[in-house]
């Protein structure tokens, strides 16, 4: 197919040969399947600012920092320019984030390059090769949903160690690979992270990492219904501000909260947060 204009520069450059099609649509992007050589690979278009149905929510740009005091400053004011930097920090955020997370070994799509809004990096593939289908288009066992949820979980912890939390993580932005040994099972890729937050630096991530979880036990709760029940999120933020959280950490997925006065602000965010990602779950659905 013809090269979008937003792609024609990285044919020209030779950091891609060919478009091949159109991969997806999402709220903050648009994915595009393209050779690069003998390698098959995704090309990521991030969307403007006003193009997306996904806003730059206080909660999720709070603390981001940018190397440039002038940008800062100009951030800060909200000017044109302030605007413009805050937009690259944004698309740069799930490159610095990629990068970040594969170095700690978080199964993530391998980034190649980034330039001029264009993320290029790994097409995450099921077994014939194709792109791999996204959790909800999945129906598992009840094994199965006991496997992959125990391995998101591990991965919700890693990205902690690691100082990142998703913010957004739910069955539309895990992928199920192929692991390319038919002895193996396949196994979750979790992708979509210009929304990921610094863990110790920004105010909302308890909420947000508690939101992850309880998406993950949510879904695979439909398939083994006692994982209704657990309370890994709690657990694993527990152990995180008591400085005991490691790639190792044995989770037990109980958690006693103390005593304590209850927080009806946090109460009501929660409340307001369920109810804001139930009414994107079903946009993405109506979309798909």
């Amino acid at each position: 197919m013809k090269a979008p204009p937003r792609l024609q520069s990285l044919v020209e450059e030779g950091l891609i040969d060919t478009v091949v099609r159109q991969l997806m649509s999402g709220k903050e992007a648009m994915v595009y399947v393209v050779r690069c050589g003998d390698e098959t690979r995704c090309a990521k278009i991030y969307k403007e600012a006003n193009n997306r149905s996904f806003r730059q929510a206080v909660d999720y740009t709070e603390n981001r920092k940018v190397k440039n005091s002038r940008q800062a400053r100009a951030m800060a004011k909200g000017t044109k320019f302030g605007r413009e930097s805050q937009e690259a920090a944004w698309q740069s955020a799930e490159v610095d984030a990629l990068y970040r997370l594969a170095a700690a070994g978080v199964r993530v799509p391998q980034p190649f390059n980034f330039s001029d809004g264009v993320l290029l990096m790994e097409l995450v593939t099921d077994a014939d090769g194709d792109a791999a289908p996204r959790l909800n288009d999945v129906a598992f066992t009840p094994e199965q949903a006991r496997q992959h949820h125990a391995t998101l979980v591990g991965e919700v912890v890693r990205m902690l160690c690691a100082g990142v939390v998703h913010g957004d993580l739910s069955e539309f932005n895990i992928l199920l690979a192929h692991s390319g040994d038919d002895n193996t099972d396949d196994f979750p890729v979790i992708i979509d992270l210009p929304q990921a937050v610094d863990a110790a630096g920004n105010n909302h991530a308890q909420r947000m990492l508690l939101r992850d979880v309880a998406n993950l036990r949510d879904f695979f709760g439909q398939f083994a219904p006692e994982l209704r029940g657990t309370q890994f999120g709690p657990e694993i933020w527990s152990l995180y501000q008591s400085g005991l959280l490691s790639n190792d950490t044995p989770l037990t997925g109980r958690y006693e909260r103390a005593p304590g006065t209850v927080d009806l602000g946090s109460v009501m965010r929660e409340i307001d947060d369920a109810r804001d990602e139930d009414a994107a779950r079903r946009l993405r659905m109506a979309q798909t």
